[in-house]
Formats: C-alpha cells, structure tokens, sequence
C-alpha cells in the first residue's frame, strides 16, 4: 500500500529570513566623545591664527598693487575716454601754460641782461673814477708820475739866483702844458711842485715849501718836450734871465721823467665842497 504524501495543509510554510538590507535605519542618537574627530597633528590654535594674519596681509599688499596701477591708468583711461570737447580745452590750457612760460622766460632773460649790463656800467664807472682819481692825485701831488718832459738844470754865477727867477720859469712851464714838476737842490732836498708851491730867498739859498734847497738846482718836468723847451728858450724869458746873473741853464730831453716827490695833502680848515 502506497504511503500519502502530506498535503500543503499540513506542513506550514517556513517564515522568510529577514534582508538586513531592508531593515529601516535606526534614529542617530547623540554624538559621544569617541565619535569626534581628532585635529591633525602639528595644528595648533596659535598657527591657525598666524596662518590668517599672513593671508590677510598678502591680500593688502594685492590690493595696494592694484590701486595702484589703477591710479597709474587713471590719467590715460580718463583721456581716452574724454570727450573731444574735453580734450581741446585740455590742449587749450597746456598752449596757455606754454606761453606764459615763455613769457615768464624772457622776462626773465631781460632782467639778467639789465643786470648784466648794470654790472658793466659799474665797472665802467669805476674804472673812469679810478683814473679821474689818478690824474687828480697826479695834479694834486699825492701820486708820483712818469712821461716824456724835460731835465732842467739851473746853476749859479757870481750871484745866486733869485726865487722870482725859479717861479717864472715854473709859470712858463705851466703855460707850456707842463702836468707834473718837482725841484732838487744840491743837498738832496727835492719838493714836489703844484699849485700852492711858494718860492722865498733864504740867505742866499731857495726856500721850497719850508724846504730849504742849495744850488744848482735840478727841475723834472712832465709834458711835451718841444714846446717846453721853446717857453724857456723865447727871447727875455728865463733862460737870459738867468745868464744876465752870470748863470747857466741846460736843458736835457731823457725819454722817459720820473716825477717821484709826493706832497702831504692837509685837510681845508675852512672850504668844504659845495655838493
């Protein structure tokens, strides 16, 4: 006899396993301490904080590079972008600038030539005065002088020769453009001649401006020599005067006369000039 299967009936079906993967994820509950990460090695707050300051600083100097070239361009930028009005009363004012430089140049151009030519009127002007100052003091008797002009030698006779006698032949010369004079005397003595010079006997000798001078007497006298030597030598004049006392005049003609005496200017008591 055959034996009978079991029917579905009887035998119940197993249960189906569980899929983990179908499991719903369970509710994440509060972090612990083991869950934190730990920071990396060698990351202290102090470097963090050293790490910003440096990026911060290299940002400023990006910056700073930046507005610079920006304000570099400005100029350039802002007159490519202008307008053409812009630019032509832009122009305007540099042609303006222009010329008020060139005038402020020649303006001063001219003051350097007036102050130019200011210094060499001075000069001028002083070198006249120099030698204004020259021929006064050669006049005056302060200066010694030197030229062409005569040697005049005058030598006693018998009898000495009179101090109205030497002042003649001094006004002869002076008519005769005589410029500067002096006399010597046989002891040395020589006084410079000029327009206040007085002539006095003085027992036998000649009395020069309180210098007492012995013969002969030696006259150098600067000027033009041909027409001094006529004044002496005219008839009456000093030459026979002085033969008619039984003296002796020779006249020599150096090329050069070294007028060297210099007379003591005193000081006007009473004139005072008038400007």
């Amino acid at each position: 006899m055959s034996a009978e299967s079991p029917s579905p009936e009887a035998a119940p079906a197993a249960a189906p396993e569980p899929d983990p993967s179908s499991e719903p994820p369970s509710e994440p509950g509060p972090p612990s301490s083991d869950d934190r990460s730990p920071e990396a090695p060698g990351r202290s707050p102090t470097s963090r904080r050293l790490s910003g300051a440096l990026i911060a600083l290299l940002l400023a100097v990006v910056g700073f590079a930046v507005v610079i070239q920006v304000r570099s361009n400005a100029t350039d930028e802002g007159l490519s972008s202008a307008r053409q009005e812009d630019l032509v009363r832009i122009l305007g004012d540099l042609d303006s600038r222009q010329e008020r430089l060139r005038t402020e140049l020649s303006a001063l151009e001219e003051s350097k030539r007036q102050l130019t030519s200011g210094a060499q009127n001075k000069e001028a002007a002083l070198a006249a005065a120099r030698a204004r100052a020259d021929e006064l003091g050669i006049l005056a008797g302060t200066l010694p002088a030197q030229g062409p002009g005569l040697d005049i030698r005058v030598t006693v006779g018998s009898k000495p020769v009179p101090a109205s006698t030497i002042l003649d032949a001094i006004e002869e010369l002076r008519g005769a453009g005589a410029e500067a004079m002096q006399i010597t005397g046989a002891n040395g003595a020589s006084v410079r001649i000029t327009a206040s010079t007085y002539f006095v006997d003085d027992g036998g000798r000649l009395n020069v401006d309180g210098s007492r001078l012995d013969a002969p007497y030696a006259i150098l006298v600067i000027g033009d020599p041909q027409t001094m030597r006529a004044a002496l030598n005219i008839p009456g004049g000093v030459v026979d005067t002085v033969k008619r006392a039984d003296g002796n005049v020779v006249v020599y003609e150096p090329g050069v006369v070294r007028v060297t005496a210099l007379r003591q200017v005193s000081t006007p008591q009473y004139a005072r000039p008038v400007s």
